[in-house]
């Protein structure tokens, strides 16, 4: 078994002066960072007093399903002889609130992938499954991601 580490950097950026004095006396900005990347601005949810033009940990856990999944199809495309010359995901992600806190109760990818050829069309749809499997990140959550996608042919 192989092991992967990863790390980054988190800075608060949200003490206004006298730091968590109060619920509301403090910003949920953050920083992070990782070595050779540009920094991501993140926040809290807007509904937790959250700056909306910076990216929550919400939308970070979907944008990593979303994209482990990607980089899994591709190469389940290409271990089956598919073919994608387009691929792009609009997927979304329910959240339950318990109290102060909660859980995803789910997850669904809406991938649109074009394929080269009629015939790689089932099979195309096929792997979405195995793509699931072989996701690092889907396997880690423990709540379900479903995959709603469209398969379309490219022109000819």
């Amino acid at each position: 078994m192989a092991s992967h580490h990863y790390a980054l950097d988190l800075t608060w950026q949200g003490n206004r002066g006298t730091g968590t004095s109060g619920y509301r006396d403090y910003g949920r900005d953050v920083l992070l960072r990782a070595a050779g990347k540009p920094d991501l601005a993140g926040s809290a949810d807007p509904t937790f007093r959250g700056d909306a033009t910076r990216w929550n940990p919400e939308e970070l856990l979907l944008a990593a399903l979303a994209q482990c999944h990607l980089l899994s199809y591709l190469h389940s495309a290409v271990n089956h002889g598919v073919v994608v010359t387009s691929y792009d995901d609009s997927p979304v992600g329910t959240m339950a609130q318990v109290g102060q806190g909660g859980h995803f109760t789910e997850v669904v990818l809406r991938p649109r992938v074009t394929v080269a050829d009629v015939a790689m069309v089932a099979t195309a749809r096929e792997i979405h499954g195995e793509a699931s499997t072989n996701c690092f990140i889907a396997a880690s959550v423990n709540f379900p991601v479903r995959h709603e996608p469209v398969i379309e042919v490219a022109p000819a």
